[in-house]
């Protein structure tokens, strides 16, 4: 699999945990698990882009 194709189903990957966890810690009223599930969506969204990038320059 191509690293650009790697980064762009993890970044995926962690989105959707993300908003699991974050959606989890609302619920549960627990800030703490809300913020890291922010945290990992943001950087699922990062390394997606991160993909999309190292696809249309070829690397």
């Amino acid at each position: 699999m191509k690293d650009s194709t790697k980064d762009q189903t993890q970044g995926a990957f962690h989105k959707v945990v993300g908003k699991i966890k974050a959606l989890a810690g609302k619920v549960g009223l627990n800030s703490e698990l809300e913020g890291k599930g922010k945290d990992e969506m943001r950087a699922g969204k990062v390394q997606q882009k991160v993909g999309e990038v190292e696809k249309v320059v070829g690397k």
